[in-house]
């Protein structure tokens, strides 16, 4: 049987920082943002599921989520000022990514290919694209609490971007996130701690 480096690179993800080009008081890297994506792409799925009569698989779309940035083991995180500059570096970019998500596949064993194909080249557009698009967005703005709460203003002008964007994309299981968890973004350990009557 022939070795695979899919695992050893996908392991990678822990040493690729995002937000490089700006000033972090606590780094993040691709690791710890696809789990919370994972989780809040979960919870946006329950969410729909529960309140709002969907029928989305939640595991489905945790392990899309899971995967979503697994790409840049490969292209690194580009920077989003960098990354949307022009059309032309969007698009390239774009293509970039794919490749890389090709290259990544082709490192698993053929008979794992099927399994892993949906989760590194999902497409962005159906349900699940969709649900794991505003989760990612979510965690960015989540992060942007994080530091503008610990008096980073740096992230001022992302969190007005992100707000915009999730407006863009507003649905009844973004906004009870909005409402229900994120608030809880901005308050210290003893706030989060207390019991509440």
């Amino acid at each position: 049987m022939n070795r695979s480096h899919f695992f050893a690179h996908m392991a990678r993800m822990k040493l690729i920082q995002r937000w490089p080009l700006m000033r972090n008081v606590e780094p993040e890297n691709v690791a710890e943002h696809s789990l919370q994506v994972a989780m809040v792409a979960h919870a946006l799925a329950v969410i729909r599921n529960t309140c709002f009569n969907g029928r989305l698989d939640p595991a489905q779309a945790a392990m899309r989520a899971l995967f979503h940035d697994a790409s840049e083991v490969l292209t690194g995180d580009l920077p989003t000022p960098v990354k949307y500059f022009n059309e032309d570096i969007a698009r390239a970019y774009k293509d970039i990514e794919k490749n890389a998500e090709t290259t990544l596949l082709k490192m698993l064993p053929a008979e794992l290919q099927t399994a892993y194909a949906p989760l590194l080249s999902s497409p962005p557009d159906d349900d699940y694209g969709q649900l794991v698009k505003a989760a990612d967005i979510l965690c960015a703005l989540l992060k942007c609490e994080e530091e503008l709460t610990a008096g980073n203003r740096e992230f001022a002008p992302a969190r007005k971007r992100l707000t915009t964007m999730l407006d863009q994309r507003m649905n009844e299981e973004i906004r009870y996130f909005l409402e229900v968890f994120v608030p809880s973004f901005s308050l210290s350990l003893d706030e989060i701690s207390a019991p509440e009557f």
